[in-house]
């Protein structure tokens, strides 16, 4: 069975110039297709294109999420052939124990009764109201009598 290693790279960002190239996009297309095949001398095998997005930091606190065209390539991965045990050192193997015939289980003994408890209180249920504290009658003064009067 084999695994895969992966890579992302970035995609060019501007094509190169090319003599074969005439318009952008064959130009962006030439750059394209060296990117690709630089990375299959390598043994790389491109798989797709992806946009993703990156949060990165805009100034002082600000955060700005900016999007980011990767190519990502695989390549098939050996893997390593396990090496051969010696039986001294190997873990042996456990077996789970046969199963005990069953025998008589004496009944469990009935639970205690236990006392009921008080309902728990409803919140769709009124609560009862303490009757409120009287407070304090304050002498109030007229309104004449607490403005400043004018020193003269």
């Amino acid at each position: 069975m084999s695994s895969f290693q992966y890579i992302a790279i970035p995609a060019p960002m501007r094509s190169e110039k090319s003599k074969s190239a005439k318009t952008p996009a064959d130009r962006y297309a030439a750059t394209l297709t060296e990117a690709i095949n630089s990375m299959a001398v390598n043994g790389w095998e491109y798989l797709r294109a992806e946009t993703l997005p990156s949060e990165e930091r805009s100034g002082l606190t600000g955060r700005t999420t900016l999007f980011h065209n990767l190519l990502i390539f695989r390549r098939a991965v050996e893997a390593a052939a396990p090496a051969h045990i010696p039986a001294e050192t190997a873990t042996p193997r456990i077996e789970p124990a046969p199963p005990r015939p069953e025998a008589a289980k004496p009944a469990p003994a009935p639970a205690p009764a236990l006392a009921p408890a008080e309902p728990s209180p409803v919140f769709s249920e009124k609560m009862p109201v303490s009757e409120p504290v009287a407070e304090k009658p304050e002498a109030k003064k007229p309104l004449a009598e607490t403005a400043e009067k004018p020193a003269g």
